[in-house]
């Protein structure tokens, strides 16, 4: 099929969507379709538009359900949709009417979608390379923050915990993230005069931040709102534990009894976790292991997989 990947996110973005949606095109390509990755639908023929965030991409939707009312219409949901949008917003709401077929990235997130939208919604959980380990640092015991510097990330969560910890602690926070708001950006810097166990490195290249990543010995995702994020995919094939805000989107991705979250914006909570990863090492070791056993969710195989399934049994067009 000739299909036409709809995603907000600019060609330059290294934000989650944009990564989806080349990973999900170079997929489908695999698979023997044509795709052709478009921040709004160019009005050209298409067998299939497959059209990431509901609210941002409501006007390729409309256009494209109009023009070919007979063709099939993906909507896949991401965070800020699906925890979101979609409970207030009528564009993201008639985009969910319009699909054919939908997709959220865990399996918690079926639980926002009524249980007529349900019925035509998969789960595919988003996969990733292995990244190799690599030693950590022994100048300190740091957690890597991978995450832009947005409100929806809670991104300044963990350097607010640290007050809490005690000096003889050796944690130290490096965060991965660019800041499209220039107040976020001098946030940050204002942190790291405060706190100079918190480090802001902004927006790598994915090499960098992969290696960063791959060094740690724990990654922290403090967000307040994720539809199924790319770091944790990218933290269980480092090898690296989670410690996670209980959000619906990350149970999603790493299961009820995960004994490494907690209280979303509680930051004397999270210094309390940083601390047992710290002075534990069973618990630590206890973390790694439940992550492990995850990792068999985000393989690239069973991804593909689940791109293929969900274009099982759609109508194909002549283009």
């Amino acid at each position: 099929m000739k299909i036409a990947l709809i995603t907000p996110a600019a060609a330059t973005s290294r934000y989650g969507n944009r990564n989806t949606a080349v990973r999900w095109a170079q997929l489908l390509r695999e698979l023997g379709h044509q795709v052709g990755i478009q921040q709004e639908w160019n009005g050209r023929s298409a067998d299939l538009l497959l059209a990431l965030h509901a609210r941002r991409s409501h006007d390729s939707i409309a256009r494209f359900a109009e023009r070919y009312p007979e063709r099939p219409l993906i909507l896949a949901l991401t965070g800020t949709d699906l925890y979101r949008d979609i409970h207030s917003d009528a564009n993201a709401q008639e985009s969910l009417e319009l699909a054919t077929r939908m997709v959220v990235l865990q399996d918690m997130g079926l639980r926002e979608l009524a249980p007529r939208l349900r019925r035509k919604t998969h789960v595919i959980y988003q996969s990733c390379e292995t990244i190799p380990r690599r030693p950590p640092l022994q100048s300190c015991f740091e957690i890597v923050i991978s995450g832009h510097l947005r409100e929806e990330k809670d991104p300044f969560c963990g350097a607010a915990a640290l007050k809490h910890l005690p000096a003889a602690s050796r944690i130290r926070l490096t965060h991965i993230g660019g800041a499209r708001d220039p107040a976020f950006a001098a946030e940050a810097r204002h942190w790291m005069k405060r706190e100079p166990r918190y480090v802001w490195l902004g927006e790598l290249a994915r090499p960098q931040a992969l290696a960063t990543l791959a060094r740690a010995r724990a990654m922290l995702l403090s967000s307040r709102m994720e539809g199924g994020a790319n770091v944790i995919s990218e933290a269980l094939m480092a090898g690296v534990p989670v410690i996670a805000s209980r959000i619906s989107g990350n149970v999603g991705m790493l299961g009820r009894a995960y004994r490494g979250y907690y209280p979303v914006s509680a930051a004397p909570a999270l210094a309390k976790l940083l601390r047992r990863i710290e002075t534990r090492p069973e618990f630590l070791a206890a973390l790694e292991a439940q992550c492990a056993e995850r990792r068999k969710l985000i393989s690239a195989a069973q991804e593909k997989r689940g791109l293929r399934k969900l274009l099982l049994g759609l109508p194909s067009a002549i283009s």
